[in-house]
């Protein structure tokens, strides 16, 4: 008997828990089942002869719940083509617990998802070094940045080439001769020397190349190293036979030599590009300081950035980069958030405010508790994201992988048929001529193109993306992003600021020219009330009157829902609404205009009387932000419907969306009706996407094809978003969709050059149209076309 523990989500009660606990009971093979609501788990005993740990978990999905696996990244070494590739997912989605398998060549990562009472990761790990490959989980934030070309590996690379170079020389003036009919000394042609010359090369330079295609053949699979193997193996022991047998016979030791300098050289340029791909996780990492400033026990000590912990005094002077997140508890300084927002104007932080880890103070000096250290930490979040999404899959890769699985076997059938096709028929008797053909078609073939088509991109993509301020989830989502052609925006705290402004403050005769002291006696009648429109306008005569010391009222009563009451400077003070004011006797008839005109606009309107006599109509809204319309306007440039969603009346939310040039309207929709909407519209054909902030946005963000979250709203949003906007600046939208149709462009550039290349270079070389040299030079530079393509995505115009 073995015994798993399994983690359960979607219980809500009892009932629940009784209902799981009895199905498993009655599985064969299960002696005992105890399901646990409180602690979520279900702790089965089972004969693993009788019944397999995935069945109770696939049981326990058909009932409804959901079975939360564990996600760990491992690093892959030695893989360098899309074979490779599949080899290792093909092998990790077989072990029993496995939910999810990608692997990704770009980053050298594989991303599992297991069920951790039925699998570790020590034996995944296992699992992937048992078919040839090197395996390293990663445990820490800073291992699997997704940096390919790290020193070691690259400097060996380069020492392996250096020396294939050096000794190759010689073949390439040997070629010289051949084409211009050079005259060079017998000894440097001699079958001797050549053979001293190409041996090291073949066996110590080609090493890596042998020693990845035994590892993939005793696995029973193949890969580039087996073309690359036995494209120069046949060219080097052909050139090794015929030497012996005919001193005078023609040698192609130049082919295979130079034929593994070429891809070698090829593989550096590529880990060199590659390594740029990640350069912004790298330059995010980057961002946080090494150390920091604390104050335990009245000193002040500089300890390393892994030492601070939560409630910890931190001390940050001008200049420097603030450690980790916290609460501002003393000082006042100017914040550069941009690493954060992509906006570059510094903003202003005082007692109580929050400041970010890795953003920069830049003029005064501060001290603040921190609050979030280490992984917890909003940069640390940020690049778990990044390198979520970096070594995520989009769909569109899945044609690559499928075509990367039969691609090696196919090449080599390929070569067979054009070598017995040559030997026998085109050119009957011929060896070495079949020969040099059936590996020119080995070495042409190149399946690294396809398997770094789409990851390289991604790759890049998401990092950009990363740089201006927008967290892309994963490849999918970037892929599905490019497709959107209609853009919900929820109203408040997306579209507006989310925070009450006084407007407008329109006088009666009676008082024109005396606003300042109206706003005065307004501020303080509402000094003491706790209504958010109170607060509102406090705070706005405060903005509007900056120093001004608001007087405390000499009488103060509120009517909920209806006003307020005060006496100040000895004259009364009504504040209200219309039937408040009617109450205590007002003649609010020469206000009507003035009150219908901001209504008619959207505002919430509060009406004034001084002593009877009617002073004033305030006007007070959620005001929209700074580049809204700017935004809505961009979205429309791309050909995209542009719809907002929220809870207010018809006026108001017309009123709004009059203000940003919105057309389309979904006015008085109860939070729990937004994902109904976004359905609506998804049945209607429509790719949407939703832009929220709050925790009622979080079942229409995931209702939609994309869910976009604003960064300076709700944990909750965010987590049920594909993509987070780091700022709250509406043009980032634009930004995003820009940025998700430029990739997807530069894949299907990938993935064509991928295809095309040996769609026409195999069936070139099959027709002895290419020499083995040409055709391993352009094998070689064709992964590393794929990379540079990708990395011009760094320099795409998204503004």
């Amino acid at each position: 008997m073995e015994r798993v523990t399994i983690k359960i989500k979607g219980m809500s009660c009892a009932a629940c828990s009784a209902r799981i606990e009895k199905v498993l009971s009655k599985m064969p093979g299960v002696s005992h089942a105890q399901v646990n609501l409180a602690l979520e788990q279900a702790v089965v005993e089972y004969d693993p002869q009788a019944v397999k740990a995935m069945d109770l978990v696939e049981k326990i999905e058909r009932l409804g719940y959901s079975v939360v696996p564990e996600r760990v990244e491992i690093k892959v070494q030695g893989m360098n083509c899309a074979a490779c590739v599949s080899r290792v997912e093909k092998k990790l989605q077989k072990i029993n617990g496995v939910q999810e398998a990608v692997v990704n060549l770009a980053t050298e990562k594989a991303v599992v998802k297991y069920l951790p009472a039925v699998v570790k990761p020590e034996d995944l790990a296992a699992a992937i070094s048992s078919i040839g490959y090197g395996a390293q989980l990663q445990t820490d934030l800073a291992e699997g940045t997704g940096q390919v070309s790290e020193p070691a590996e690259l400097g060996q690379r380069k020492r392996l080439l250096v020396f294939s170079a050096f000794l190759s020389f010689p073949f390439l003036v040997i070629m010289l001769e051949h084409l211009f009919g050079l005259s060079l000394p017998v000894w440097l042609t001699s079958y001797t020397t050549q053979l001293l010359l190409a041996t090291p090369v073949q066996f110590i330079a080609g090493f890596p190349f042998y020693k990845g295609a035994f590892t993939a053949l005793r696995g029973g699979s193949a890969n580039m190293d087996v073309l690359v193997a036995l494209g120069t193996s046949a060219a080097y022991f052909y050139s090794l036979i015929i030497g012996l047998v005919d001193p005078h016979a023609h040698l192609y030791f130049e082919a295979s030599a130079v034929l593994i300098t070429l891809i070698l050289l090829g593989k550096y340029l590529e880990s060199m590009a590659k390594g740029r791909t990640s350069e912004a996780i790298r330059k995010l990492m980057g961002l946080q300081p090494k150390t920091a400033r604390v104050i335990r026990d009245g000193k002040e000590l500089e300890i390393d950035i892994s030492e601070v912990v939560v409630g910890d005094l931190v001390v940050v002077r001008p200049g420097e980069r603030i450690p980790v997140d916290g609460v501002v508890r003393e000082g006042y300084s100017s914040v550069d958030e941009s690493m954060l927002t992509g906006e570059s104007v510094p903003v202003d932080k005082q007692v109580g405010d929050l400041v970010t880890g890795a953003t920069v103070n830049k003029f005064g000096s501060i001290k603040f508790e921190a609050t979030q250290v280490g992984r917890d930490t909003v940069l640390a979040q940020i690049i778990r994201v990044v390198q979520e999404a970096q070594g995520s899959k989009a769909p569109i890769q899945r044609l690559a992988d499928v075509v990367a699985g039969y691609f090696v076997p196919a090449v080599v059938v390929i070569a067979l048929g054009t070598f017995a096709l040559w030997y026998w028929v085109l050119d009957a008797g011929n060896l070495s001529r079949a020969l040099i053909n059936a590996t020119a078609v080995l070495v042409i073939a190149c399946p690294c193109a396809m398997g770094l088509a789409t990851p390289t991109s991604i790759m890049v993509g998401t990092g950009r993306g990363a740089e201006n301020g927008i967290l892309i989830r994963g490849g999918e989502h970037l892929e599905r992003t490019h497709r959107v052609d209609t853009v919900v925006l929820d109203k408040t705290g997306t579209i507006t600021k989310g925070e009450l402004e006084i407007t407008d403050i329109i006088t009666a005769k009676e008082f024109a020219g005396r606003e300042e002291k109206l706003l005065e006696w307004a501020a303080a009648a509402e000094k003491l009330s706790e209504h958010p429109v109170a607060k509102a306008i406090v705070e706005g005569v405060l903005n509007r009157l900056p120093g001004l010391g608001i007087p405390d009222p000499q009488e103060f009563s509120a009517v909920p829902g209806k006003g307020v009451k005060a006496v100040i400077d000895d004259s009364v003070i009504f504040l209200g609404n219309r039937r408040y004011l009617q109450e205590q006797g007002v003649d609010v008839e020469p206000l009507l205009p003035a009150l219908e005109r901001l209504e008619s606009e959207g505002k919430t309107t509060i009406l004034m009387a001084v002593d009877q006599t009617p002073a004033a109509v305030i006007g007070v809204a959620d005001t929209v932000k700074e580049h809204a319309a700017e935004a809505v306007q961009e979205l429309k440039t791309l050909g995209i419907d542009v719809w907002m969603i929220t809870g207010d009346n018809k006026r108001t939310a017309t009123a709004i969306a009059q203000q940003v040039g919105i057309e389309h309207v979904m006015a008085e929709v109860l939070p729990e009706d937004k994902a109904d909407q976004i359905k609506k519209l998804r049945e209607q054909g429509r790719v949407v996407a939703m832009v929220g902030d709050g925790i009622n946005d979080a079942p229409a963000l995931a209702t939609a094809d994309v869910g976009i979250a604003m960064g300076t709203g709700t944990d909750i949003a965010m987590e049920a978003a594909d993509i987070t906007l780091m700022g709250g600046d509406l043009r980032a939208i634009a930004t995003a969709i820009k940025l998700s149709k430029a990739t997807m462009r530069n894949i299907k550039q990938n993935l064509f050059w991928a295809f095309f290349y040996n769609t026409v270079g195999i069936p070139v070389a099959a027709a002895g149209l290419l020499s083995p040299v040409v055709a391993g030079g352009a094998m070689a530079l064709s992964s590393v076309f794929v990379v540079s393509n990708a990395l011009r995505l760094k320099r795409v115009r998204l503004a």
